[in-house]
């Protein structure tokens, strides 16, 4: 298996940092890259693999991780500077290309995929991590802020699906993997821009599952609970007190969310929760819906109370 992914000049590093730098601040350790199973390393070795917002956080994970077992990855993001950093160490990995493109533009995305099929080739999956998050209470949000949401994260998955899909169908075992949220299935105070488009990706993946399987694609939907990446960090700002007492637990790292994707996207599953807690919850959310509520509601109340 390949070495870990290193870049020699990472934005934002302690000057007194001796040696190579991380691809990602989630770096995956050698115990999660060996844990990958034979099957699994053996669909993403030598795949190209379109992988959207790829620069930061759970798709800069995603990318390294493909990496390190020998998929030709393709990364789209915004121009920003996480961009250059991974586009400076692309010209030393001849595996990874790197375009600038807004994912919310079919135009722009269009463009990347013809230049992501002359560099790696035909496309034989795609995971869709691009998505932004703004949490705040309901009246404090504009109506920009729910068009933003749905823009990026619904639309955004729905226009690299949509530009890859010929590529993906012609492959052989084609794949087509979407970051949702656990906000999908629970929606959560404060979350009235996020939760509602996260939803619409979960309903998306399921029916093009049911609409690909005869074509031999396989649709996976991944429902991660909160994880430690710099959206989250930024979501600080404006998340109400109500919001943060129901997501009191500690977020789990972009690495184990990876993982957990590139394993259930290999294996055909239909939808990859990471965290056992995330599985009893959505569990739950399907067979107990009375309960969920009851919960949420008084952990709501508890924490206006305390803020009162």
């Amino acid at each position: 298996m390949s070495q870990p992914l290193y870049l020699t000049d990472r934005a934002g590093t302690s000057a007194d940092c001796v040696g190579p730098q991380p691809l990602s601040g989630h770096v995956s350790p050698p115990e999660v890259r060996a844990a990958l199973p034979a099957d699994v390393v053996r669909y993403w070795s030598g795949r190209h693999v379109v992988i959207t917002g790829g620069s930061s956080g759970i798709g800069l994970a995603v990318t390294e991780l493909a990496l390190s077992v020998g998929a030709r990855v393709s990364v789209l993001a915004l121009e920003d500077t996480a961009l250059k950093s991974l586009s400076a160490f692309a010209e030393s990995a001849p595996r990874l290309a790197v375009f600038a493109a807004d994912v919310t533009d079919r135009t722009q995305v269009d463009a990347a995929l013809a230049n992501a099929r002359a560099r790696h080739g035909e496309i034989g999956a795609v995971i869709a991590c691009a998505g932004i998050a703004k949490p705040d209470y309901f009246a404090r949000l504009y109506e920009t802020d729910f068009v933003r949401h749905m823009s990026v994260n619904y639309f955004g998955a729905l226009h690299v699906i949509q530009s890859a899909l010929p590529d993906v169908c012609a492959s052989e075992r084609g794949s087509i993997t979407v970051i949702s949220s656990l906000a999908a299935v629970l929606p959560c105070f404060g979350y009235s821009a996020y939760s509602p488009s996260k939803s619409a990706v979960r309903s998306l993946c399921e029916v093009l599952r049911q609409e690909l399987k005869p074509h031999g694609v396989t649709v996976t939907v991944v429902m991660p609970p909160d994880v430690d990446t710099p959206q989250l960090a930024a979501e600080a700002a404006t998340k109400p007190p109500e919001l943060r007492a129901l997501s009191s637990s500690t977020p789990i790292s972009a690495s184990a969310v990876a993982h957990a994707l590139l394993v259930g996207a290999a294996r055909g599953r239909a939808s990859v929760v990471p965290t056992l807690s995330g599985r009893l919850m959505h569990w739950l959310a399907a067979v107990a819906p009375g309960l969920m509520a009851w919960f949420m509601d008084r952990t709501i109340a508890r924490a206006q109370h305390r803020h009162s």
